[in-house]
């Protein structure tokens, strides 16, 4: 078991998963007796926990929420291989075995959980929210909604080089052949999830402050996981308040698409946060105030007095 710093008391869990691999999680747990409501959060695509999660998971545990934060199966402190490789079936599931968790906890309250995520997450946060009827609330942060509009984001030629390294990459996998990886964040026009002056931003606020297992790569493959997911087609099922942070400026996932869900959720809540996607990291222009009107969403939806 491991800490955190002494004014943040964090323990480690290791969660147990139906395919036998474990997931590593951080539990933050406020002061004074529980059941404690509780926010699940994951991060978005290429990142782990340790890349800009914790801030958020701080200020939750001061303002009397706990904080179960972790890495997915193949990415950060969790099992699995290969490593780096994103599924977004074995992502939601992810969640879904972290909810299960949390829920059974006898200091944690079943009936006050929230799904939080961030970037790429937003896939994992619109589809539970549709589906889990175990939430109470959800939040999803400069979310991408929709795989298709998000590859259409791409600039054609790079599109084409990323589509031909995934399938080089998955019909190497039949084979036996080694991962191909492509970096998460590169610069304008290199070969890269995200290749732009924004991506290489966020690669700066991500990176870990802490050791932890993170490579600024993707398996190739993994592309092909992404453009026929398109939770945005499922908002109208979306029965729990919802939270939506959108950036003003975002190049990174389709700020329409976001909205479309805000506006057909019918208990959806807009945030228009300031700058672009990375702008709600710790470091960014907007940093502050999305903390605050997520905490104050959190206060007013799950019944907890403000600390302040």
């Amino acid at each position: 078991m491991s800490h955190g710093t002494p004014a943040t008391p964090r323990r480690t869990v290791r969660i147990s998963t139906p395919s036998g691999q474990s997931i590593e999680a951080w539990v933050y747990l406020p002061d004074g007796a529980g059941p404690h409501p509780a926010v699940v959060m994951a991060h978005g695509i290429g990142a782990v926990k340790a890349g800009g999660l914790q801030p958020f998971a701080e200020r939750f545990r001061a303002e009397g929420f706990a904080a179960v934060v972790f890495d997915y199966r193949q990415w950060g402190g969790s099992d699995g291989e290969p490593r780096d490789e994103l599924s977004v079936p074995r992502q939601l599931q992810d969640y879904r075995t972290v909810i299960d968790w949390t829920a059974a906890q006898p200091n944690l309250d079943q009936d006050r959980i929230v799904a939080w995520g961030t970037s790429f997450a937003g896939m994992h946060i619109i589809e539970l929210a549709a589906s889990d009827r175990r939430l109470a609330a959800a939040i999803a942060q400069v979310p991408l909604v929709d795989g298709a509009a998000g590859a259409a984001m791409t600039p054609p030629a790079q599109g084409l080089r990323l589509a031909a390294a995934a399938v080089l990459d998955r019909l190497g996998s039949f084979v036996g052949r080694p991962v191909r990886y492509i970096p998460n964040s590169a610069g304008p026009g290199e070969l890269a999830i995200g290749g732009t002056e924004d991506a290489l931003y966020g690669l700066k606020l991500m990176a870990p402050r802490e050791p932890a297992n993170f490579h600024n790569r993707v398996a190739a493959r993994s592309v092909l996981s992404v453009v026929a997911h398109r939770p945005v087609r499922r908002a109208a099922a979306i029965r729990v308040p919802i939270l939506l942070v959108v950036a003003q400026d975002d190049t990174m996932a389709p700020i329409g698409s976001a909205l479309k869900v805000a506006a057909k959720a019918p208990r959806a809540e807009l945030y228009r946060s300031r700058g672009g996607h990375y702008d709600a990291y710790e470091g960014g222009k907007d940093h502050d105030n999305v903390l605050h009107a997520e905490v104050e969403f959190l206060h007013r939806h799950l019944g907890v007095r403000s600390a302040g």
